[in-house]
C-alpha cells in the first residue's frame, strides 16, 4: 500500500486498544481532508469492502463443500458399542457389544465394506460367554453404475460446482473494483467541477469590478452592473449545488470502502488521459479466455453433459458381480465357521418410466443450454464490440471537448479585452462566459468518461483483476 494508504489506514482503522487516543485523531481527521490515491481505494476495497468480505465467507462454505464431495472415496469408519443389563423371568445378565466398521466407494463404482464385532454376555447363574465375527463384502457394477465416468459424477460436479464458484468469487471482485473506480472517478468530477463553479465564480465578480470601473469613468451606465451581479449570484449558487454533489461523491465512495462515512476524503490522482488503442479481434479473443460470466456458461454445459451421462446410465439393469466372506465364533462352544460366496445379482425394473423422465430433462436441459450458450456468445461479440467502439468515440469526443474548450477560452479573452476598451457589453461577456463553463465541464466529462470507457472494457473482457495485479487464492 502507497503511503497515503497507510495514512488513510492510521486514521481511520484504529485498534480498539488506544480507544482514547482514536477519537482525538479521527476527530483530527475529520477537519482536513484524507488524500487518496485510486490504487490505494482499490487496496482498501480488497480489504475491507463487505461484498468482497462476504464472497471470501461464502468461499469458505464452498471449498468445504468440494472436501465433503471427495471424502466420498475415502473409507468411511464408525464404531458402535452397547452395554446392557438385562433382567427376564428367570435370569440376570449383562451384555456388552462393540462393533467398528468401515467402508470404501471407489472411483470405478466398487463397494467394499467390512465389519467386526465383539460382544460378551454375563449371565448371573451360567456364567460368561463370548462371541466374535467378522463379514466382508464385495459389490462391483458391471452395467449401471460401473466406470470412472459415472461412479465418479458426484465428484466432477463437485469440482465443476468449485469451479463455478471460484469465477463467481472471481466476478464479484472484479466489479468491486470497478464499482471503486468509477466511484472514485465521480469523486473526482465532483472536485473539479467545483473548481469550475470557483473559477466562474472568480470570474463574475471581476466582472463586476471592471464594470464599476467603467461606471465610474463614465463608459458605461449604472444600471447594466446589474447583469453582472445577477451573473455572481447565479455562479455562487452552481458552486453550492458542486459543494453538494461532492459531499454526495465522498460518501458514496466512503461506503464502497468501508470506512467512516464522515471522512473527507479527497481523490488526488489526476485526470491525465492516454489514449488506448484495442483491437476488436483481439479483445473478443480475451473476453473467451477471462470474462467469468462466459467461462461459467462453458462450466454449466459441462454439468449438464455430466447429468445426461447418469441419466442414460440409469436406463440399465443392475447388474452386479458380489464377493464375500463372513466368520463367526462363539466361547465357550463351538469351533469358528467360515463362509464364501460369489456370484451375480440382477435386478431389472419393468415399467418404471421415472428413469426416462429423468434422461428426457437432462436432454432438453442440456439443450436449452447449448442455445443459451450461443445467444450469451453472440451478447459476447456485442458487448466487446460496444466497448471497443464506444472508447474510440469516447477519444474522438475527448479530442473535440479539448479544441472547445481551448476556442472557448480565447473567445473570452478577446470578448473581456474589447469589454475593457468599451467595445463590448456584458451580455456578449456573460454569454462567452456561460460558453466556458459548457466547454470546461464537457471536457471534464468526455475525460472521465473515457477513463471510464477503459475500466468498463477491463470489466467486459474479463481482465479487471489482471489490470490492477490481483490474484485470488483460496
Amino acid at each position: 500500500m502507497r503511503t497515503s494508504g497507510w495514512l488513510l489506514a492510521c486514521a481511520l482503522l484504529l485498534p480498539v486498544a488506544a480507544w482514547a487516543e482514536g477519537v482525538s485523531a479521527l476527530a483530527m481527521a475529520q477537519t482536513r481532508e484524507v488524500p487518496l490515491q485510486l490504487a490505494d481505494a482499490v487496496a482498501l476495497a480488497l480489504r475491507d469492502n463487505r461484498a468482497i468480505r462476504s464472497a471470501h465467507l461464502q468461499r469458505r462454505v464452498e471449498k468445504f463443500d468440494l472436501r465433503v464431495a471427495r471424502n466420498r472415496y475415502s473409507p468411511q469408519l464408525s464404531l458402535k458399542a452397547r452395554y446392557y443389563a438385562n433382567r427376564n423371568q428367570s435370569e440376570r445378565y449383562r451384555e456388552a457389544e462393540f462393533a467398528p466398521s468401515a467402508n470404501l466407494l471407489t472411483p470405478y463404482g466398487t463397494r467394499l465394506s467390512m465389519d467386526w464385532s465383539y460382544g460378551h454376555t454375563q449371565l448371573h447363574e451360567s456364567g460368561r460367554r463370548y462371541r466374535d465375527g467378522a463379514n466382508l463384502m464385495v459389490i462391483q457394477p458391471l452395467l449401471r453404475g460401473a466406470g470412472p465416468a459415472v461412479a465418479g459424477a458426484p465428484l466432477r460436479q463437485a469440482q465443476l460446482s468449485d469451479q463455478l464458484n471460484r469465477l463467481a468469487l472471481k466476478d464479484n471482485i472484479a466489479h468491486a473494483i470497478s464499482q471503486v473506480i468509477f466511484l472514485y472517478r465521480a469523486l473526482v468530477r465532483a472536485q473539479e467541477q467545483q473548481k469550475i463553479a470557483e473559477q466562474a465564480v472568480r470570474r463574475a465578480r471581476q466582472l463586476v469590478q471592471v464594470n464599476q470601473a467603467l461606471i465610474t469613468a463614465g463608459r458605461m451606465a449604472a444600471f447594466e452592473i446589474i447583469q453582472a451581479e445577477a451573473e455572481v449570484a447565479t455562479q455562487e449558487l452552481a458552486q453550492e449545488s458542486s459543494r453538494s454533489q461532492l459531499q454526495q461523491s465522498r460518501l458514496a465512495l466512503a461506503q464502497a470502502l468501508a470506512i467512516d462515512l464522515a471522512t473527507p476524503l479527497r481523490a488526488v490522482d489526476e485526470v491525465e488521459v492516454q489514449q488506448v488503442h484495442v483491437d476488436a479481434a483481439q479483445a473478443l479473443a480475451r473476453a473467451e479466455a477471462l470474462q467469468p460470466a462466459y467461462l461459467m456458461q462453458r462450466i454449466t454445459g459441462e454439468q449438464l453433459a455430466v447429468d445426461l451421462l447418469v441419466a442414460r446410465d440409469q436406463q440399465w439393469w443392475d447388474l452386479s458381480l458380489v464377493a464375500g466372506a463372513s466368520q463367526a465364533r462363539e466361547r465357550p462352544g463351538s469351533q469358528s465357521s467360515w463362509q464364501r460366496y460369489v456370484g451375480l445379482e440382477l435386478e431389472v425394473p419393468l415399467g418404471d418410466l421415472s428413469q426416462r423422465q429423468a434422461e428426457v430433462h437432462a436432454e432438453a436441459a442440456l439443450q436449452r443450454h447449448q442455445l443459451t450458450k450461443a445467444e450469451a456468445y453472440q451478447q459476447l461479440q456485442r458487448d466487446v464490440t460496444d466497448a471497443v467502439r464506444d472508447i474510440q468515440v469516447r477519444w474522438r469526443q475527448l479530442e473535440i471537448a479539448r479544441r472547445a474548450l481551448s476556442l472557448s477560452q480565447r473567445k473570452l479573452d478577446v470578448e473581456q479585452e474589447k469589454l475593457a476598451l468599451g467595445r463590448s457589453s456584458n451580455f456578449e461577456v456573460l454569454s462567452f462566459e456561460s460558453d466556458l463553463r459548457h466547454a470546461q465541464n464537457a471536457h471534464l466529462d468526455a475525460a472521465i468518461a473515457y477513463l471510464n470507457g477503459q475500466a468498463a472494457l477491463d470489466r467486459i473482457q474479463g481482465s479487471t483483476l489482471q489490470s490492477w495485479g490481483v490474484d485470488v487464492y483460496d
